[in-house]
């Protein structure tokens, strides 16, 4: 081998060294983000399986309350027979008392806002559940998306190192900058894409 060919071996060896120093860091970068993705996922996971659990707790309550109404006012109905067929006063008013009573109380089962207990706020808390559920879970595909693209873009970025293919190496920059926008939408608008999984 002349020194001119062993010179230009040299450069080609420290081009290719050049090369995978940046393809490492690529892999790195994209490293980087896959954790950044997987954590944001399993904490929109987290939120979602929480919140679902939530909003279910909130719709068993209501049933609940909503069964002991109906209840409160059948026996009210039931009272109004009653006084109907009272005939002395003092029936009469204890009659009426236990009617008013039940009244109330079927009004209070309705709607509570000092305790937010009553069914029209239970329906709120449990729809505002629903929302947040919907919401995290929408976050989790964005960012489960991400994850694949950032994996993927690993495995491209590798295999640029061994095959010497420079395009994978490109792909997998495209794919960083793709599961960078999922994850940017993940967070700040899990809504404008509609994913479902």
């Amino acid at each position: 081998m002349s020194a001119h060919e062993s010179m230009e071996h040299a450069e080609h060896a420290e081009h290719a060294s050049g090369e995978n120093k940046k393809i490492a860091l690529l892999i790195a970068v994209l490293a980087l983000f896959l954790a950044i993705s997987e954590t944001l996922g399993k904490g929109a996971q987290t939120e979602s399986i929480s919140k679902n659990v939530e909003a279910a707790n909130l719709w068993a309550f209501f049933q609940a309350k909503s069964v002991r109404r109906t209840v409160v006012q059948t026996a009210a109905e039931q009272g109004k027979l009653t006084l109907g067929s009272a005939t002395d006063d003092a029936t009469k008013a204890a009659v009426q008392k236990q009617i008013d009573d039940w009244t109330k109380t079927a009004a209070r089962y309705r709607s509570e806002p000092e305790t937010g207990e009553g069914t029209e706020q239970l329906a709120e808390k449990a729809k505002h559940a629903e929302h947040e559920r919907d919401e995290a879970t929408a976050k989790y595909h964005h960012f489960e998306l991400a994850s694949a693209a950032f994996q993927i873009g690993i495995v491209l970025a590798s295999a640029t190192i061994i095959t010497g293919m420079i395009a994978l190496a490109y792909i997998g920059g495209l794919l960083t900058l793709a599961g960078i926008v999922m994850t940017a939408l993940g967070v700040w608008a899990p809504h404008l894409l509609h994913l479902h999984g």
